[in-house]
């Protein structure tokens, strides 16, 4: 602004000098006057500089403003969901300890028994040692009468002692017996309540540290694992690795999973193979576990975990296309439906061009969602590439957009709280009874030459 007002003095200036010397030095008026229009020029290229920049700054801030936004409702998805863990974890907690408390009355009922038990099985003991004394006295008295006969109520003596010293031995084993299993069993109990105690103790660690967390943001997304060269992979082994999927499944490879392949264009990277039909997976979306909201170079080179949701990268899935004649099949698969696909006749051009695809239906029990989409480019949130304003909430992340396609299989993964499954997934715009949602979407590209019978 200070530069506007400065060109504007510049102006004003020369114009008042012009006016006060007319009549004297009518020659000078005239170079004053040319002189003024050039700097008028120069004043508005320097105010449309001046607005470009305004222009830019604006878009900037928009974007800035739309991440904070997104980490916002990150945050706000994040403290309720550590708010419920947090009640369960203090209902559990007070269940926890009613328990413990339970415990230790039982065992201090425990002990008191084992005490009296101790102090019954010493009474039985002396008992016995008193009554083994009187056998012996007995056993003498028989070996003095050796040569003498013994009288009836002698034996009938000997004989009731013996009874009672045998009922002694077995009462003796019961309560012996009643406290070994007494024993077992309070040290099962502590050991209970030792493992609960743990438990408690782990629960209000937990619940410490919910409580001390800090502001939560938007996770790292992860990239997709690189093709690491060993020492021990020689140029013919290099050579060897599979164009694509495709290959592999010709060679007999049957096991849907993850394989180094090498495009021709391309340096050997990982990539998914589904081993129903021998095709190189490029987008795969299960449970909205990643977030697809990505920027550019996020998109250009690939992101996600292979073994569940991802996109291969711009640069792959064009090497891929590169080699020819692919067909590009898409399945998808609403909540409590059949999984239903389409294939399509597929090129998708270069950097250069931002990734402009290319899209002719061939088959498939779809409706062919994707047709406005061809000739389009691709654009994500920090890159508009002059395709029509996407505002909507499935138009975010990184898509081929048209003002007149209704299906993003790249926008945002719906999770409301509750227990709707139908709310859930991507949208795909308006059916009959609403909105409809995407449950389960996968895109993959195989070579023409390899056509399979697909099953939709």
């Amino acid at each position: 602004m200070s530069a506007v007002l400065v060109f504007l003095f510049m102006l004003v200036v020369p114009c008042h000098i012009s006016c006060d010397e007319h009549e004297t030095f009518p020659s000078v008026e005239t170079r004053s006057r040319f002189a003024a229009l050039d700097e008028v020029s120069l004043l508005a290229t320097g105010l449309h500089q001046l607005g470009q920049s305004l222009r830019e700054f604006v878009q900037k801030t928009k974007g800035q403003i739309n991440d904070i936004v997104q980490k916002l409702n990150i945050f706000d998805r994040s403290f309720y969901q550590l708010s419920a863990l947090a009640s369960e974890i203090k209902v559990e907690e007070e269940e926890l300890k009613k328990t413990t408390v339970g415990l230790k009355a039982s065992n201090e009922e425990i002990k008191d028994l084992s005490i009296q038990i101790n102090s019954k099985v010493d009474t039985i003991l002396q008992e016995k040692s008193r009554l083994q004394n009187k056998v012996e006295g007995l056993e003498l008295r028989l070996s003095s009468m050796s040569h003498s006969l013994v009288t009836s109520g002698q034996v009938e003596e000997i004989t009731a002692l013996k009874s009672t010293i045998y009922s002694q031995e077995q009462s003796i084993a019961v309560l012996l017996k009643a406290v070994k299993e007494q024993s077992i069993q309070l040290n099962q109990q502590r050991s209970k309540i030792k493992m609960l105690e743990n438990k408690l103790a782990t629960n209000m660690h937990q619940q410490e540290t919910i409580e001390k967390l800090p502001d939560i943001s938007s996770p790292e997304v992860p990239s997709l694992p690189p093709y690491r060269f060993s020492e021990s992979i020689n140029g013919s082994k290099l050579m060897n690795l599979p164009l694509d999927c495709s290959e592999l499944f010709n060679r007999g490879e049957r096991i849907s999973g993850v394989y180094a392949i090498k495009p021709n264009t391309s340096e050997p990277f990982m990539a998914f193979c589904d081993m129903r039909t021998g095709e190189t997976v490029v987008q795969r979306r299960t449970d909205g576990s990643i977030n697809f909201d990505q920027n550019w170079e996020k998109y250009e080179s690939g992101f996600g975990d292979l073994q569940g949701e991802f996109w291969l990268g711009l640069k792959r899935v064009r090497s891929l296309s590169a080699q020819g004649n692919s067909i590009l099949h898409i399945q998808l698969e609403k909540w409590k439906q059949p999984r239903r696909s389409i294939e399509h006749r597929f090129e998708l051009e270069g950097p250069q061009t931002s990734y402009t695809i290319h899209l002719t239906p061939l088959s498939g029990a779809l409706q062919d969602f994707m047709s406005n989409n061809t000739g389009m480019r691709f654009s994500t949130k920090d890159r508009d590439s002059g395709n029509q304003p996407h505002q909507n909430t499935q138009d975010t992340g990184g898509w081929w957009f048209n003002a007149h396609a209704a299906t993003n299989l790249n926008g945002k993964y719906l999770r409301p709280k509750g227990r709707l499954e139908r709310k859930k997934g991507i949208q795909c715009g308006r059916g009959r009874k609403g909105l409809c949602f995407l449950k389960v979407t996968q895109m993959s590209v195989r070579p023409l030459s390899s056509a399979v019978f697909i099953r939709t």
